[in-house]
């Protein structure tokens, strides 16, 4: 009777995704677990959240210069996993760095017409059938024959006037050393994504819950190796930026080239804020320059916590990848 009822609950109220998501930085590794109900309308849970120092050396750049200290962290992280986490099935995406990813974003059209195969009545494809073409795309845009490459792709389900298909692709080399730390760690990877395309899908859904419907706003990313920006107009990505780049001559030039159109009410940043002051701008400049106000990303704000949490990580605007990469897994 009491697996029975316990079915009958599931059916209920809808089977349960659980998904990890796993920022390896250069200084840490930050660990975000998401929960949510089958349907489209339940409520998203944040489950565990955990930050866990490396080892000084244990990076270098974009390259894992030890190996052990990192599958050292990885265990860390996931050791007080909550049990309801561990007893389910765990969906882990790892991210690697914006340098050693490839991202780009191709009109689904244009790769069905590529592969030869046709819309179904509901706007969708068969899969296998648009591999090819994915395979062809990234190929001519890395200049890295396809054996040399790790990619990942998925068709973009977010509302939007033009449906798309995101690629993401890094020397095999670099996805190799990541998964043999997770699997050291007793980790199995089930995808990757690049730091900037993560960062990106979590500042999207927050901009879902926290900004007004078709309220344009830009997106603003800070890593390691630069600033990453997006001018989203009904959902949908109308403009790009990235600095440093030869064509902007410092970081007010290239926010101005992004926020063309409409005018905006909002900016939502990520990544390591704290960057910024290396190119001497504050949230306040950042602000004038777009002439809107800047909402700094939090973990916190966009979800239940399933139990009481208290890592730095709810609240610090680094934490939009791991966030990104979980919510990835909780969604698809």
């Amino acid at each position: 009777m009491t697996l029975k009822n316990s079915w009958l609950q599931d059916v209920q109220l809808g089977s349960q995704r659980f998904a990890a998501g796993i920022d390896v930085a250069s200084q840490a590794v930050r660990l975000v677990v998401l929960s949510q109900r089958s349907r489209s309308s339940a409520a998203l849970r944040i489950e565990y959240v955990r930050t866990v120092p490396l080892a000084p050396g244990a990076m270098a750049g974009t390259e894992i210069a030890d190996r052990h200290a990192v599958a050292r962290a990885l265990r860390d992280a996931f050791a007080g996993l909550p049990r309801a986490c561990a007893t389910h099935a765990l969906r882990c995406a790892m991210a690697l760095p914006a340098s050693a990813t490839l991202t780009t974003t191709v009109p689904l059209t244009r790769l069905a017409a590529m592969s030869g195969c046709a819309d179904s009545d509901s706007g969708g494809h068969q899969l296998t059938e648009l591999e090819p073409a994915v395979m062809s795309e990234i190929e001519r845009i890395a200049g890295l024959e396809r054996h040399a490459l790790a990619v990942d792709w998925f068709v973009d389900e977010t509302r939007s006037p033009v449906r798309t298909v995101t690629i993401a692709a890094t020397a095999r080399q670099h996805l190799e050393a990541r998964i043999e730390c997770a699997a050291t760690a007793g980790i199995s990877l089930t995808a990757i994504d690049g730091e900037p395309h993560a960062a990106l899908r979590a500042m999207r859904y927050a901009a879902s819950h926290e900004l007004d419907p078709h309220e344009p706003y830009v997106a603003l990313w800070v890593g390691a190796d630069g600033v990453h920006g997006w001018r989203i107009v009904d959902d949908g990505i109308v403009g790009e930026m990235r600095y440093p780049a030869p064509e902007h001559s410092d970081f007010a030039d290239a926010l101005r080239d992004l926020v063309h159109g409409p005018e905006l009410d909002c900016a939502l940043l990520s990544g390591e804020v704290e960057l910024l002051e290396g190119v001497g701008f504050s949230l306040a400049d950042i602000g004038d320059v777009l002439g809107c106000s800047v909402l700094p990303f939090e973990c916190a704000a966009l979800g239940g916590l399933a139990r009481e949490l208290d890592d730095p990580l709810l609240h610090e605007p680094v934490g939009a990848v791991a966030f990104g990469l979980a919510l990835r897994g909780v969604l698809e």
